[in-house]
């Protein structure tokens, strides 16, 4: 029989899809129209559009400038370093959380430690900006209320750079953790359990069934959120970065990232060079994800996402 071009599952299927499509349309397709600004020197007369319209073409002159800052180099070292130990450090502490909770027998303490890992992933930046002032203040925080407790000097916190890469590094896994965790989860949850019967019944210990069972099935998954996060290594969380912080300027080639330094430039009207910045980001995380997978593909065909 001759296959119907259209069936009422295509429709179905289709109107399923058009929210997510119109989304996409207007929140990642659109906005790619603003590409323009950094081939341009823009200048506000008008309108958007009469604006690009009236403003000049520069070619690459824009790119040019940026990499020419003095301060791009070490926000691309800052970008890059924190963003290494943040997929390394959240990785490890995500998979080997799920393996926990995963073996703990009773559920209702199973669910009340997702849920206190989960829960921090809700919160703002803006809020945890306030909650560590709170412990971080020069005059009021908690922090130098023990120190001095305990018969040390209070720290002005905002001013020495040296404690703030560890601290972003963990604040960045207490905020997200829960996530990895609930995705690893529900990867642990799909496994076909018939397998740990019968390694049971071989007599397997529940670290064998972990390292030769469960790890190996969730290998996939893992490696697929690696290869994404691995593609976002030019992209930093921009609230963390710049809210937590609080903007201080003894911090800032400390904690000065890509995206910081794009929103520094729009908010001193640089526009061009920021949507260089901006360009560059995704040209780099398209090149990223393509290359990693070109590798993992190499190294292992079933575990490639492409």
């Amino acid at each position: 029989m001759r296959k119907k071009p259209w069936t009422a599952d295509d429709t179905q299927f289709s109107l399923l899809a058009l929210p997510t499509t119109v989304w996409y349309v207007l929140f990642a397709y659109l906005p790619m129209f603003g590409v323009f600004l950094a081939f341009i020197d823009f200048r506000i007369s008008g309108t958007f559009l009469q604006s690009v319209w009236s403003s000049d073409w520069v070619g690459f002159q824009n790119f040019r400038f940026m990499f020419a800052n003095r301060d791009i180099w070490f926000i691309i070292r800052n970008t890059l370093a924190y963003n290494a130990v943040i997929i390394v450090f959240g990785t490890f502490l995500a998979v080997t959380f799920s393996l926990v909770l995963s073996e703990l027998h009773n559920k209702f303490i199973a669910k009340i430690y997702q849920t206190i890992f989960f829960f921090p992933f809700f919160l703002s930046w803006v809020v945890v900006s306030a909650l560590v002032w709170g412990f971080l203040s020069p005059n009021m925080g908690i922090a130098n209320y023990v120190l001095e407790s305990l018969g040390f000097d209070a720290r002005n916190w905002y001013n020495e750079p040296r404690y703030w890469p560890p601290f972003l590094i963990l604040l960045s896994q207490w905020k997200g953790l829960g996530f990895g965790i609930v995705i690893y989860l529900a990867t642990i949850a799909s496994l076909d359990k018939e397998v740990y019967e019968a390694a049971v019944i071989d007599g397997a210990s529940k670290l064998q069934q972990i390292m030769r069972l469960t790890l190996p099935m969730m290998k996939r998954i893992i490696i697929l959120l690696f290869i994404l996060s691995v593609g976002r290594i030019f992209y930093s969380d921009f609230g963390m970065f710049f809210q937590v912080p609080r903007d201080s300027s003894a911090l800032y080639t400390t904690v000065a990232t890509l995206d910081v330094f794009v929103f520094t430039q729009l908010r001193t009207a640089s526009t061009g060079m920021a949507a260089a910045a901006a360009m560059a980001q995704a040209v780099t995380a398209c090149v990223m994800t393509l290359f990693v997978n070109w590798i993992v593909r190499k190294i292992d065909n079933e575990s490639a996402m492409i």
